[in-house]
């Protein structure tokens, strides 16, 4: 028994050692022909077989492809578990604009504005008085004059108001009402000459007198007139031909006025 066991121990020993000489010696597709199934003990991954059946024995492939066995389609599994949030992608484009929306609630009063400029100074209105306006002047003529000029009567004693202007020789109105004006000219005379002294209002005469040289040398053109006035008009004397004497400080001439009521 023992002897018998030894020598099947030797036997499978020289098979071991007999077979792969025998499929080396013999090429790769010898190797399949002798082995059969024994090629998963030689060449237990099939690399090398696979690879030269692929690029030598085609039929032999499609032979593998049709014994493979074929598999039944089990039932679906279940959905695998949410994946992680990939990278932020780029900013698109921007959009058409979306329509107008309703308008909005009225929005509370703004604070006031800061006060404007003062505007011009304008007619003052007898309503503002409760009496009569005090307006009235006397002036007297201190200079010479002689030709076609208005004659400033530069010497003021009496501006109550301020409306008339020495230096213009023109009474300007700034309440509308009745006014009462009256002049008296000096002709400085000698040479027969005579002159003329006019009231105007606005480039308008309303008023003249004249004196004439005779057989004296001095003679008064004098006048007076009660006049309606409007805002901004002006009254003065002009001369209009010969000579006006001035008196120093004797006011030998004189140009006087004022308001007797207003409107």
């Amino acid at each position: 028994m023992i002897a018998s066991g030894v020598c099947g121990v030797a036997l499978v020993l020289v098979l071991v050692v007999l077979i792969p000489v025998v499929v080396n010696s013999a090429g790769t597709p010898a190797r399949y022909e002798m082995l059969g199934s024994c090629q998963m003990v030689c060449d237990s991954h099939g690399t090398a077989a696979t690879a030269t059946t692929k690029t030598t024995n085609p039929i032999k492939d499609n032979r593998l492809v049709q014994s493979l066995p074929t598999f039944i389609q089990g039932p679906q599994g279940e959905p695998g578990r949410v994946g992680r949030m990939g990278p932020k992608g780029p900013i698109g484009e921007p959009g058409p604009p979306g329509p107008a929306g309703p308008p909005g609630e009225r929005g509370v009063p703004g604070p006031p504005g800061p006060p404007g400029i003062n505007g011009p100074t304008g007619a003052i209105s007898a309503a503002t008085y409760n009496t009569i306006p005090k307006i009235a002047f006397y002036a007297g003529l201190k200079k010479q004059h002689e030709g076609y000029e208005v004659l400033k009567f530069d010497d003021v004693v009496t501006n109550l108001g301020n409306h008339y202007d020495p230096s213009t020789g023109k009474f300007t109105c700034s309440i509308p009402g009745i006014y009462f004006f009256v002049y008296h000219v000096l002709m400085r005379g000698g040479d027969g000459t005579s002159m003329w002294a006019d009231l105007c209002k606005n480039n308008q005469v309303r008023a003249s007198a004249i004196a004439q040289d005779a057989d004296q040398n001095y003679d008064y053109a004098s006048n007076s007139v009660v006049l309606h006035l409007e805002p901004g008009d002006e009254i003065y004397i002009k001369l209009d031909g010969g000579k006006a004497h001035g008196g120093n400080n004797n006011k030998y001439s004189t140009f006087s006025g004022f308001m007797l009521y207003a409107d």
